[in-house]
């Protein structure tokens, strides 16, 4: 059952420290991927996806990126600005006001998706149940994340309810970093630096998690040596 989401979220306010020498001047979701931005690569995934209305957390480095979208006008833009990194549970938190709706999207700001034959996040949009979930995540297989060679994040059975990869043993998905949340699994949360974790797995323990499979190309940049694994991928598509 499709429901209409228009406002989303992208996570710009880390520290970028695997990212170094590059983000010493320059905060991780204003590096230029193919000559276009991270961030401006996820904003435009959610613009595609009918979403009108974005927050972006900033902190380190924040004024860059504050000037940087004073420029894009496309979309209603507005930050949320923190004095620390809050992670992206407190960051979300801290958002929730300027975040419409009962449901919306969260992008990490640090990674390129790449649609499949349906714009991704139309397809998440149509996957979305209020009825049956606060948490869908998107979920690729890890021997096609491209730049990435962890030991994976969850498994999925066969009903699309995902569980997190048990310690020491690899899973055969890894998180994209791209979700829908419900609004009201935010109530009575604490204020302060915590995990979007804790969300989820509040949500596998109620059974109202679900994950889709992602049908496209997605690209971790989060080293130096990602970046270039993924300017390669690009040079190679010209």
């Amino acid at each position: 059952m499709s429901e209409h989401i228009t406002s989303g979220m992208v996570l710009a306010a880390g520290l970028g420290t695997r990212m170094r020498p590059l983000t010493l001047h320059t905060p991780k979701p204003l590096i230029k991927v193919a000559g276009q931005t991270m961030a401006d690569r996820a904003l435009d995934r959610l613009k595609e996806a009918g979403v009108s209305d974005v927050v972006l957390n900033i902190s380190y480095l924040g004024e860059q990126i504050a000037r940087h979208f004073k420029n894009r006008t496309d979309m209603n833009i507005q930050l949320s600005n923190e004095d620390e990194p809050l992670e992206t549970g407190g960051g979300v938190q801290k958002a929730l006001p300027l975040l419409k709706g009962k449901a919306f999207f969260v992008l990490n700001g640090d990674a390129v998706l790449l649609n499949g034959p349906t714009p991704t996040l139309c397809r998440m949009k149509d996957f979305w149940n209020a009825a049956d979930m606060d948490v869908l995540l998107l979920l690729l297989p890890s021997a096609k994340a491209i730049g990435y060679n962890g030991p994976g994040d969850f498994t999925l059975d066969n009903r699309s309810i995902p569980a997190f990869r048990e310690e020491r043993n690899t899973a055969p998905y890894v998180f994209s970093g791209v979700q829908i949340l419900a609004h009201n699994t935010f109530e009575n949360r604490p204020r302060g630096k915590w995990s979007l974790r804790e969300i989820y797995q509040d949500a596998i323990t109620k059974g109202r998690a679900r994950a889709l499979v992602h049908d496209g190309d997605w690209l971790h940049v989060g080293t130096p040596e990602g970046l270039e694994v993924a300017e390669d991928y690009f040079a190679k598509l010209a």
